[in-house]
């Protein structure tokens, strides 16, 4: 009874991070912080829907739902490390490229698309000293 309540809540929390992602890829305003968003809420979410099925297997507790939940586990681990390696390597990517990031100043507030706040969009500061 109580493992099913943690299944629940943990399958419910990866939809609502799932959500809380979709919303971020949307919302935000430039190249980075939606690349975050995705980065971010993605490893979560899939981190607590396998955590809440691994926790479903293993109310029977027999050798093959064993082996099974100990796959899922490594599928986790290499979530954890695979995700934020390639969120790094896309975020790379986009400051070598010079992707513009968006800034806001008091005066203009928009939402992308609006011409107010493509005159926001900064070309890139990159200081001297980063530059490769």
């Amino acid at each position: 009874m109580i493992l099913d309540i943690l299944v629940i809540i943990a399958m419910l929390s990866g939809l609502l991070f799932f959500v809380a992602t979709t919303v971020g890829i949307i919302r935000f305003p430039d190249f980075y912080s939606r690349v975050h968003a995705a980065g971010k809420g993605d490893t979560f979410s899939t981190t607590m829907f396998l955590g809440g099925t691994i926790l479903y297997l293993l109310r029977d507790f027999s050798g093959s739902t064993l082996l099974t939940a100990g796959k899922l586990l490594l599928i986790v681990f290499y979530i954890f490390i695979a995700s934020p390696t390639a969120t790094h390597a896309i975020i790379d990517a986009g400051y070598e490229f010079r992707v513009p990031y968006w800034t806001r100043s008091s005066r203009h507030k928009g939402t992308e698309g609006d011409v107010e706040n493509e005159e926001n969009m900064d070309n890139g500061f990159y200081p001297e000293d980063l530059k490769g």
